[in-house]
Formats: structure tokens, sequence, C-alpha cells
């Protein structure tokens, strides 16, 4: 994994093929892209983070291989399909759930179908998609303390839309998987990012 041999992640891949072979793929479909509001950090380093999030939590090989999964549909030429004949049908099923749906243009309403989709998942669907919202809001954390509002440079919505989209994203987790050990700290996280912006925000008059 990227730069820790060490860690719990590399040991899963290290005792699952299955695990090994979604980091392989994840890697392929990753190569060379940035994540935005990162710092400039390779994509990579996001489903390594969202898949030992769950490797820490006790999540199974199936869940770890569509974590580190989530994102190549939509950001490489890998399908469904694709993943379903070289993982199988959970993973890609997974995979598929936590996609959004790029037919649709207006950013709130692709995410609101999104987690309409994702709701009607499973429990391991909502795992990843709480794993990938934590380890998004907390990645921006670090850069905004480094760039403040200039990040928002990096996104094609508004970071107020963002946090907005989040907010109904922990709605729905503490809904529908009140149950998830990180949705706690998913919550904080969030409320600490809104702390975060409203201290460097300008007071009026200044």
């Amino acid at each position: 994994m990227t730069g820790n041999s060490s860690s719990p992640l590399a040991a899963a891949a290290a005792r699952s093929a299955l695990v090994a072979d979604a980091h392989a793929k994840a890697s392929e479909a990753h190569a060379g892209q940035i994540r935005d509001g990162s710092g400039g950090r390779p994509y990579i380093e996001h489903p390594e983070a969202v898949a030992s999030l769950l490797v820490e939590h006790g999540y199974g090989d199936e869940v770890l291989a569509a974590a580190l999964l989530h994102d190549v549909v939509e950001n490489s030429e890998t399908t469904v399909e694709d993943l379903r004949e070289r993982f199988g049908e959970p993973v890609a099923g997974l995979v598929a759930a936590l996609s959004d749906d790029e037919s649709i243009a207006d950013y709130r309403e692709r995410k609101d179908e999104h987690r309409g989709r994702v709701a009607a998942a499973d429990g391991e669907a909502l795992a990843i998609y709480g794993a990938d919202k934590l380890t998004n809001i907390g990645m921006l954390r670090r850069t905004y303390a480094d760039q403040g509002e200039a990040v928002a440079a990096e996104f094609k919505v508004p970071l107020d839309l963002k946090l907005d989209v989040w907010e109904a994203d922990c709605a729905l987790l503490r809904r529908d998987a009140p149950q998830l050990p990180f949705l706690g700290e998913l919550e904080a996280e969030l409320s600490r990012f809104r702390a975060d912006r409203a201290a460097a925000a300008p007071r009026p008059g200044t």
C-alpha cells in the first residue's frame, strides 16, 4: 500500500488474493490521478484510506475490495461488468451502488439520487459510503488548514453545497446505519470543518 507496507490494509492484501487484486486494479485505474481537495495527493490514497478504516473495524474481504474499487467506475474506463467478471457479483454490486449516475447533470440531484440508491442497498454499502464521507471530510479539513478557501477552486461546486450534501449523507447514515462504529466521528468531523470555516470567515466591519 502507498507509503506503508506494514499497515493493516497491507496485511489484509497479503492474506487475501481478492483484496490484493482489488488494490492492483484500483492502482491501475487511478494511475496519474490527483484527488481534488487533497493538496496534490495521489488519488489512490483515498480508496486506500477508506479501505483502511474498514479494516480497522473488522469488515470482510469483499467489503475491502469494493472500498478499494469504489471510484474506479466513475474515474476510469472500467465498467461494473468488468468488475463483475474479475471480482464477482458481491464486489461489483457494492461498487455499482456506490457509483454516481453521471447522466444526472445537477450536483445536488445527482447526490440525492445516489443517496437513495445507497439507502436501498445493504449495510455493507452504507459502511463503505460512511467511510468514504469520513475520509473525504478529513482530507479536506487538512487541506483547508493549509490553503483556506482557496481549496474551493479545485471543486466543480461550492464548498457550502458540498457541506449541505454531507449533512444529508450523515442524516441518512444516522437513520439507516446508526450502528456504524465511526458514525460519531463522521458527524464530529463535519462539525469541526464547519467550525473551521466559520472561524476563518472575515468578521463584519473588518
